[in-house]
């Protein structure tokens, strides 16, 4: 077991790789009485089409899979698995996103035998014809309630604006058409593929003893069997420079017009410090200019332009980058303008030194205080692990941030050919639909 010291937190990780391939990072917080546990696999919506060894061809999945895959792994031949975290005072959950699958608990007691129960049943699937056409019920269902949901069709709207092919337009439970594809073959094709070992994450915080945990998952690994696990090969399809359409416009039932501005990032293929650099550079310019600390934040405020649920986001992978912004609004139109306007005002005028280092300090306090949370730091640890990204270098990587280079990301990504809008209106009562 490897042992690292960061200085900067007062922290000790503890990480090893089991024969099986399994990685294994437990970080023990002293003094903690809850344990955060996670099982996460590289395996998420964006993960359409991949070459797997033996196979002579990329393999191409229906959308949603992964999502699909995700919900019948609580389903075991001995019953159901979130009663037997019950009897152990656990609480269980799991979630998709883009890239990966993860399946967790919390717990204050009994940690070893909730994660013996949470290593066994997600390395024991479970498939039937009847429960997976089951399933497409209830998945259908959470589709069409996503239908409904303004701030996710306003998401999903920008996203499929920004994006011609790649697969992160499209919704993470897939269609209604694309998971009625979904058998219980497929699963246990899928499951065999990236559920493998190799390809995951154990990861602990909280208050435990890492070498007794640790002995915990060795023995249970070591009663199973594997086979040799091959790396796979993502092909996302290649993307385009250009947005697929500059603005898309919705009406759903809200008293209030939603808008989202978004920006396709140039600067993609990074992996590793650097990938890290450009979310946390990006995010700190975001910050100063558009943060609930700005002057362009309170403006429109007091204008009631726009209400408290403004902000902003960065997202980043290897293959797909976007900033997002936006929120409620009484006027679509000169919010855009005005945000159009403080972008283009900075990168000719320049950046306030001031209020950069402010936020950067801000990045760093943030960062620290998220510390105070373990299922905080178990859910960014999993998330740039899956990215290939040592998150606890965060620290560093903000001491080294620089105005010039802030100046020079800004000018290269906010830039109008690569931005986007996505609207919702609402419905017009006049009309009655």
């Amino acid at each position: 077991m490897r042992e690292t010291f960061i200085e900067s937190l007062g922290i000790t990780v503890y990480e090893e790789t089991l024969d099986n391939g399994l990685h294994v990072a437990l970080l023990p917080q002293p003094g903690f009485q809850q344990v955060f546990v996670t099982l996460t696999t590289r395996f998420g919506s964006t993960d359409q089409a991949v070459d797997v060894p033996g196979r002579g061809e990329a393999w191409v999945l229906p959308d949603g899979v992964a999502h699909f895959l995700e919900h019948k792994m609580f389903d075991m031949p001995t019953g159901d698995v979130f009663a037997d975290f019950a009897r152990h005072g656990a609480a269980a959950n799991a979630f998709t996103s883009f890239e990966q699958t993860t399946y967790l608990f919390s717990c204050t007691e009994d940690l070893a035998e909730n994660t013996r129960i949470l290593l066994d049943y997600v390395q024991t699937p479970y498939f039937t014809d009847s429960s997976v056409e089951k399933e497409k019920g209830i998945i259908g269902q959470e589709i069409r309630m996503y239908d409904d949901n303004p701030d996710w069709r306003c998401f999903f709207g920008l996203l499929q604006c920004l994006y011609q092919r790649h697969p992160l337009r499209i919704p993470i439970a897939g269609t209604i058409e694309s998971i009625a594809q979904i058998d219980a073959d497929l699963l246990y094709r899928c499951y065999k593929t990236f559920y493998h070992p190799g390809n995951m994450l154990f990861f602990a915080v909280g208050g435990f003893d890492p070498a007794a945990l640790l002995d915990v998952v060795r023995e249970n690994q070591a009663a199973k069997k594997f086979p040799t696990f091959s790396v796979l090969e993502r092909n996302p399809p290649a993307e385009p420079a250009e947005v697929r359409q500059e603005r898309d416009v919705a009406q759903l039932g809200v008293s209030q017009a939603r808008c989202l501005m978004g920006w396709k990032d140039g600067q993609t293929g990074l992996a590793g410090t650097q990938l890290l650099r450009q979310e946390l550079l990006t995010g700190v310019i975001l910050d100063t200019l558009f943060g609930r600390g700005s002057d362009f934040y309170h403006r429109l405020l007091d204008e009631g332009l726009i209400d408290q649920q403004f902000s902003w986001e960065y997202e980043v992978s290897n293959s797909y980058g976007y900033t997002l912004l936006g929120g409620n609004t009484t006027d679509v139109d000169t919010l855009i303008r005005r945000v159009d306007e403080a972008i283009e005002a900075v990168i000719r005028n320049g950046m306030s030194a001031e209020a950069f280092e402010r936020n950067v300090r801000k990045a760093k306090g943030r960062f620290v205080l998220g510390f105070d949370s373990p299922s905080g730091i178990a859910r960014n640890y999993t998330a740039y692990w899956v990215k290939g990204v040592d998150w606890l270098d965060s620290l560093a990587v903000l001491d080294s941030l620089t105005l010039e280079e802030a100046q020079r990301r800004l000018a290269e990504h906010l830039v109008p050919e690569r931005r986007a809008v996505s609207v919702i209106e609402p419905v017009s009562m006049a009309t009655g639909v």
